[in-house]
């Protein structure tokens, strides 16, 4: 290694004493994510997600001041960089909010929307230090050309220009899960907070993400297809590496080798009764022969989550009681398909499947009885949770 960087050396001091340089024909300017520019393979011209265009993200906008009151402001933050430790940073996942509403993927930045300005973008200035370190950052000029903002201005201005915005409002909105003291802090903001003038935007935020535009179904879709491809390699894995690390590990490489930035949570990879813990995560057991194996994985694709959940054998074959009880559940899930039509409520096809399975567990013998209490200390859980740009739980 010390050779090579030395001849490395040598030849950018001869480039530089016989006047020899290498151009790029080309200039590409990096604003920190994707853009068309820098990633043809990866984003079409006028998108800023891929297949989700800027006009999309204006359109997504207008809806939100559609539905806020009139005069009010609604504050989204950035998702803040979390510490692994004093100097390792975690990986970045943006808030789904700011995503939703700017397509910027990078921490720091502070949006205001309102009926008077549109959307305002205060973005963080690149520090020559931290762009040697981590990479360029998208400035003032990537918020009004890329992120279509209204106005934009350097973070720094924040303390002078949101104020005023803010005593204008007749009410506040803003993401209490990112809410950051670089606006907290103001004045105008703790008055209006203090005049209970100040309310969590997320109701609103969600209302507007649990329809989907055909190019989030699409996402969504393709981040369902890559988790269920995944889980089918590291099936075929699992006989000759019968570990709960190791199929971890191989099914968050399948899912990225397909595309996927990042999986969605934490795989959970319960082998025999660790199966039977529901956010079991500590994935460090060997699966053992006649054992089952549960996983409960998925990915995120461009922001866009998956969650699916198989249980097989990866030692043998089904015992008899195994395979009597897989069919229950393979049944019940069957049928619990054939509701899912326009019209029809998670609660109500969750209340058919426990009606289904507590019948089913009394036949085979595992209920004594179908009451209530005795069900749900076996299946605490629901049918299944909404799925989307938060992962499980949230539009």
């Amino acid at each position: 290694m010390q050779i090579l960087v030395r001849k490395l050396l040598q030849r950018i001091s001869f480039k530089q004493a016989t006047g020899c340089r290498a151009y790029c024909t080309k200039k590409v300017v990096d604003i920190g994510q994707p853009t068309p520019t820098s990633h043809p393979q990866l984003l079409k011209e006028g998108e800023i997600t891929p297949g989700i265009t800027s006009e999309e993200y204006i359109s997504r906008r207008k809806r939100l001041l559609d539905l806020l009151p009139e005069k009010s402001v609604a504050i989204i933050a950035a998702a803040p960089v979390k510490m692994m430790t004093d100097v390792v940073p975690y990986t970045f996942r943006q808030d789904a909010d700011y995503s939703y509403i700017t397509g910027c993927q990078q921490p720091g930045g502070v949006a205001v929307l309102s009926h008077e300005y549109g959307l305002c973008m205060f973005m963080p200035e690149a520090d020559p230090h931290d762009v040697i370190w981590q990479g360029e950052i998208a400035g003032v000029e990537a918020a009004l050309k890329t992120f279509k903002a209204e106005n934009a201005y350097p973070m720094r201005k924040l303390p002078e220009i949101l104020p005023d915005i803010i005593r204008r409002s007749s009410k506040l909105f803003h993401n209490e899960q990112t809410a950051t003291p670089t606006y907290m802090k103001l004045e105008p903001f703790q008055k209006a907070a203090n005049n209970g003038k100040v309310e969590d935007l997320s109701s609103f935020t969600h209302e507007l993400r649990w329809i989907k535009s055909p190019a989030e179904l699409m996402l969504m879709r393709e981040s369902a297809s890559i988790a269920c491809q995944a889980l089918l390699q590291t099936m075929f894995h699992s006989k000759t590496y019968p570990y709960e690390a190791a199929l971890s590990a191989k099914v968050e490489y399948e899912s990225r080798m397909r595309g996927a930035q990042r999986m969605a949570f934490n795989p959970v990879v319960g082998g025999g009764p660790n199966a039977s813990v529901i956010h079991y995560s500590r994935n460090d057991q060997r699966i053992k022969e006649g054992e089952l194996v549960l996983m409960d994985v998925g990915c995120e694709l461009h922001g866009y989550a998956s969650d699916l959940t198989r249980t097989w054998p990866p030692c043998g074959s089904f015992s008899s009681a195994q395979d009597e009880l897989y069919d229950l559940i393979m049944q019940t899930s069957k049928e619990c398909m054939k509701l899912c039509k326009p019209g029809a409520t998670i609660r109500q096809i969750h209340n058919y499947s426990v009606e289904m399975l507590r019948k089913g567990l009394k036949e085979i013998g595992i209920l004594k009885d179908e009451g209530s209490r005795s069900y749900h200390q076996l299946n605490p859980t629901s049918i299944g949770s909404s799925m989307s740009l938060s992962g499980n739980g949230c539009p």
